[in-house]
């Protein structure tokens, strides 16, 4: 990005500018569901609009989250150095007694630094608090605050860095929660409230509108699904609130887009349908146990589509399908465009990764396939994700300078089994290297032309500004986009 820059929510800085300070002004006695809703009454029968009946169920549920961690080794590296010091300079410095010469002795504590960010009570009952992981990450020492002002020591249950989200627990009585609500039912233009502690200033509410759906790409989380709204967010609102105007919880705040760390108007939440398949598996596992189908994607490009032949707007090309793996045990081939999981529509690469890698293990997977023209329906299993090897594909490098291919003129490369062009070397870091191609590699197409030789790849490559190259990688198939 050229003149903004996109940054976490982080949980307030050490030092007096972030520090929290509890609000001077608190309710202690909150307005009841029915008195709020005779409020709204009134209101609305003076001709007054008024967010303060929603917002009064609301607040009460949502938490500031204050973390003592501790300082690393690099950090208090210098303070060790000092342990070694002669005595007079080590009196200068005001440091114990027991340094050089006396490693028994008192050794300086490690320095805690203080941050301060915000959570949601989500189960009153048994005590949970969602909130940002990037919060509580380096947490030595957990304390949620309450609107009434009550103070807990919480407890980590455990966290998913990928999603963002963690999941504190705090034993406490007369709690309120906020209800859970379906984050797929909200459309743009929709109005929200954002809730939570920026700045450690004490509990702060802002509204707005849902700006967009489906935020991914931006290289915040691993698993990327976010909803976006204009509402004011800034420091110290990771892990707050965002409602609907039912009251319901439908995101946690995660990121803003900004020059500074500032609000501009930008700002992310984790959708509660996400937030919520990890709450469930952090309850149950301490951690989420990723799912995999085995196969490699990308997003299906008007160019693409194009390619291959398919006239579809959203979706997911499968480039590669890994040997003896869900995808591949279920009839799924290299080639084919997911277009629809469990018959939902699916937008993009990144929705069939979201999708796999939340869903619990074992869990059946219908996936709608477009092959050769026609639709498919595909029966997978998930199974636990294990780390593969990858094949980069950048999209826009169309060169395939760097690479040396078997054969000459129209003679097929022996490798191949009398059918396609061998690869026998790449040099690393060309534009060959950079789209994904390796040596023994062997293609076989080139978008939907059968390749037996040169010849036969240069005449399918001709005046083509990006082509899907069919490759044979061992007993692998790969597609990688040129």
């Amino acid at each position: 990005m050229t003149a903004r820059t996109l940054r976490w929510l982080p949980a307030a800085a050490a030092g007096a500018a972030f520090a929290f300070v509890a609000p001077q002004f608190v309710e202690k006695n909150f307005m009841p569901q029915a008195a709020a809703e005779t409020s709204l009454a009134a209101l609305q029968a003076a001709g007054v609009p008024s967010l303060a009946p929603v917002i009064e169920r609301v607040t009460p549920a949502v938490v500031n989250v204050a973390v003592k961690e501790k300082a690393s080794d690099e950090e208090n590296a210098p303070a060790a150095n000092m342990q070694q010091l002669p005595e007079e300079f080590r009196k200068f410095f005001n440091l114990p007694e027991g340094g050089q010469g006396n490693q028994g002795g008192p050794r300086q504590k490690p320095r805690q630094r203080s941050s301060s960010g915000s959570g949601v009570i989500v189960d009153a009952k048994k005590g949970y608090v969602m909130t940002n992981y990037h919060v509580i990450e380096h947490a030595g020492e957990i304390t949620v605050t309450l609107k009434d002002r009550r103070e807990f020591t919480a407890k980590v249950l455990g966290g998913d860095e990928g999603t963002d989200i963690a999941l504190l627990k705090i034993d406490a009585e007369n709690l309120s929660e906020l209800p859970i609500g379906d984050s797929s039912a909200m459309k743009v233009g929709n109005f929200v409230i954002a809730v939570g502690n920026p700045f450690g200033l004490g509990q702060t509410v802002t509204s707005g509108i849902v700006s967009a759906l489906g935020r991914s790409g931006l290289a915040i989380e691993g698993y990327e699904d976010f909803i976006q709204t204009d509402a004011s967010i800034n420091p110290g609102n990771s892990g707050g609130a965002l409602v609907n105007m039912k009251g319901e919880l439908i995101g946690i705040n995660t990121a803003i887009m900004g020059p500074s760390g500032g609000n501009v108007g930008i700002g992310f939440a984790v959708p509660t349908s996400m937030a919520n398949s990890v709450m469930t598996q952090l309850v149950k596992y301490g951690e989420v146990k990723r799912g995999r189908i085995g196969v490699q994607i990308q997003d299906l490009t008007p160019q693409l589509a194009s390619s291959l032949g398919v006239n579809q707007i959203g979706g997911a090309v499968i480039e590669r399908v890994e040997k003896d793996t869900p995808a591949d045990r279920g009839g799924m081939k290299t080639g084919d465009v997911v277009v629809a999981i469990d018959g939902q529509p699916l937008a993009n690469a990144a929705a069939l990764r979201n999708k796999v890698g939340l869903m619990p293990l074992g869990q059946d997977l219908k996936v709608t396939v477009l092959r050769a023209g026609s639709k498919k329906d595909l029966s997978l299993k998930i199974e636990k994700e294990v780390k593969v090897v990858t094949v980069a594909a950048v999209n826009d490098r169309p060169s395939l300078q760097g690479a040396k291919f078997a054969g000459n003129g129209a003679v097929p490369s022996k490798a191949a089994s009398g059918a396609g062009v061998e690869i026998l070397e790449v040099e690393r870091g060309s534009p060959a290297w950079q789209v994904g191609l390796r040596p023994k590699d062997v293609i076989v197409g080139v978008n939907r032309t059968t390749v037996k030789n040169i010849q036969d790849l240069d005449t399918a490559l001709k005046d083509q500004r990006q082509a899907a190259l069919f490759i044979k990688r061992g007993g692998d198939d790969v597609l990688i986009v040129v």
